[in-house]
């Protein structure tokens, strides 16, 4: 594919989209309960959930809509990464439970995609993608 740099910076965008996607709603979701998200961070055992639920909205709204845009999209594609590497160890490590299990590795892989991001960038069709050819120009 890197004959068709259309294509995979298609492919780099559709893949951002779907990766923020889950945190964006996920993040707005919580903003309607915020007394049962706190509640259930406290189930976990999480230390200080007013705060964790803070950061959890920062990181899945604001990282989430700043890796559509794609604005240094390798940084935070490393927050959403820590991040959701996080939420699987402190929510889904009960491994007796197959549903707990499947949420652990899903976890793990989108981890996986973050790292891809974060190591070969948000593609043309981004903020940072404008941004190289904007100096470039300037050059």
């Amino acid at each position: 594919m890197s004959d068709n740099p259309a294509l995979q910076s298609s492919l780099a965008l559709i893949g951002r989209l779907l990766l923020a996607a889950m945190f964006i709603l996920s993040g707005f979701g919580k903003l309607g309960d915020p007394s049962g998200t706190i509640g259930y961070i406290a189930s976990a055992g999480l230390p200080l959930p007013p705060v964790a639920y803070a950061v959890a909205l920062a990181v899945e709204i604001g990282a989430g809509i700043l890796l559509v845009l794609g604005y240094r999209a390798r940084w935070v594609a490393l927050i959403l990464a820590a991040f959701t590497l996080a939420s699987a160890i402190g929510f889904h490590t009960d491994f007796a439970d197959q549903n707990q299990m499947i949420h652990f590795m899903k976890n793990l892989a989108i981890t996986g995609g973050f790292l891809q991001i974060a190591a070969f960038g948000a593609g043309a069709f981004s903020l940072d993608g404008w941004t190289v050819r904007a100096n470039r120009e300037m050059s």
